[in-house]
């Protein structure tokens, strides 16, 4: 027999039935309302052609990275030893232009600023002098190579030997753009690229093929491109009168496995003007030192912290306002850790003193090996007797160089600075005992003064720089053809079109 079923039963099925209804309407709604979103957002307003330098016109399609990486244009952060703001370095430490003494960076060296600033700084940087032409001064023109998107059309258009042939000031009115998009980005995809060849050619004499690296690695390979030990290969095979940008991993990437490969060629980047010692300069070997640290080691990479997701309008996006982490703990190290962001800081800066404490006492030594390396040549020692030594300055600041010239590893990777600076200050302790006894031999007894160095400018001073001279040549440069480069800049610029969607 069947039974009816209650009133109140009814109801119960009604209302469950309306609220069910109710709530598969808001999904609609919201699935619909997501959809006309993602149309009207990813609509883009021109059309990014290959090797479009013009950061500006890539932000016209993505405004909201674009908008952060401008961001980069500020210079208001100080962290304990580092910062966004221009720093004299040679101000801060004159030591360091005895060390350089012979080389560009003994004349001028400044704490980098943003990429925003890339350009700029390598204008105005007395290293890069005071050329008068495309045929005169100091630097090749390879020294572009990492300053910005006009760096990949030029390859395009010359090839890439071509594009490492000749002088700096030749590619003056042609790369004006600093770094940004075109530099990690495909303009089609937006998918992360390389844009250099010396990091693919590095894999491949390595065995290795970039092509199958992860999206997370590549967040840390397009870093790579430059933020890297490298040098300029006068002897490629191919490219003769080039001076060709290579990575020297061959061996491996540690300070010893590259410093054999340099020992080998025995390439050097400079004689020292005091010590005549072949010297190695690293340039920014961060990417070396970074993979042997821990966050390497769990698969953090780069941009995570320099560059860390953020969130606007319901809207996921990767900050392009790359800076360091400690201007930024919430966003970049408090993903993953709990701490408070005092103590975060604190731990930085407590490992940062710790290596600094140490690269000092190495940086000090080195300072002294140059000078008395002086004296025994002033008192008629032979290259016989100096070769030793001479080998023991050039590897006791290479690890001193590859410390302080990798920004940040102090924190990256202190274990590894750590030892890197103990094997530079007993390789340097070394060197001084066989000067001490070769300075006995010349006939020199006690301690060879050291020399007033107490300034930047009584130690290029010491070193006979003609500041002065250089200066002045820097601003005739700045008068002149800096303003005609830029004039035909903007000429060129504006002939290059810009074509929005309909």
């Amino acid at each position: 027999m069947n039974k009816k079923r209650s009133p109140l039963l009814n109801w119960v099925l009604f209302f469950a039935t309306l609220i069910v209804v109710f709530f598969l309407g808001l999904l609609a709604s919201s699935v619909t309302e997501r959809r006309a979103e993602q149309q009207t957002t990813w609509k883009p307003e021109v059309q990014i052609a290959k090797f479009e330098p013009r950061n500006e016109v890539w932000g016209k399609n993505y405004p909201t990275e674009y908008n952060s990486y401008e961001k980069m244009k500020e210079s208001n952060f100080r962290s304990k030893y580092n910062g966004n703001a221009k720093i004299d370095m040679l101000e801060v430490d004159p030591r360091l232009v005895v060390m350089w003494a012979g080389y560009g960076f003994s004349i001028d060296y400044n704490q980098g600023r943003g990429h925003a600033y890339a350009i700029e700084d390598l204008r105005n940087t007395l290293r890069t002098g005071g050329p008068t032409g495309p045929d005169d001064g100091p630097m090749p023109s390879t020294c572009w190579t990492c300053k910005g998107p006009d760096v990949p059309r030029i390859m395009n258009e010359e090839g890439v030997a071509a594009y490492y042939t000749g002088k700096w000031a030749r590619l003056g009115a042609e790369i004006v753009n600093p770094i940004g998009c075109a530099d990690c980005h495909n303009n089609e995809t937006m998918e992360l690229q390389i844009s250099r060849p010396a990091l693919v050619e590095a894999f491949q004499r390595q065995g290795k093929d970039i092509t199958t690296a992860t999206h997370q690695e590549m967040r840390s390979l397009v870093c790579a491109q430059c933020h890297v030990e490298y040098y300029f290969d006068k002897h490629r095979e191919g490219a003769e009168g080039a001076n060709y940008l290579t990575f020297p991993w061959d061996n491996g990437q540690s300070v010893e496995a590259m410093e054999a490969y340099y020992d080998a060629k025995e390439f050097s980047d400079w004689t020292h003007k005091l010590s005549k010692a072949p010297m190695l300069k690293a340039q920014h070997p961060g990417y070396e030192t970074y993979l042997t640290g821990v966050h390497a080691q769990r698969g953090v990479s780069c941009a995570d912290c320099h560059m860390p997701y953020m969130s606007e309008g319901g809207k996921k996006f990767t900050d392009h306002h790359i800076q360091s982490p400690l201007n930024n703990v919430e966003n970049s190290c408090m993903v993953c850790h709990k701490e408070k962001t005092a103590q975060l800081i604190n731990d930085v800066y407590e490992r940062q003193d710790k290596i600094i404490e140490n690269r000092d006492i190495l940086e000090k030594l080195c300072v002294r090996l140059h000078v008395e390396a002086k004296m025994a040549w002033d008192l008629g020692a032979t290259d016989a007797q100096m070769k030793a030594v001479l080998m023991d300055i050039r590897h006791a600041q290479w690890r001193w160089d590859y410390a302080a010239a990798s920004h940040g590893a102090s924190f990256h990777s202190p274990v590894e600075i750590s030892r890197v600076i103990a094997g530079g200050i007993n390789i340097a302790q070394e060197g001084r005992i066989k000067l001490a006894r070769l300075l006995i031999e010349l006939g020199y007894k006690g301690e060879v003064p050291y020399p007033n160095i107490t300034t930047k400018a009584l130690a290029q001073e010491y070193i006979g720089l003609p500041m002065e001279k250089l200066i002045e040549e820097k601003e005739t440069f700045k008068k002149n053809l800096l303003s005609q480069w830029e004039k035909e800049a903007e000429a060129r610029e504006a002939s290059m079109p810009v074509i929005y969607n309909k």
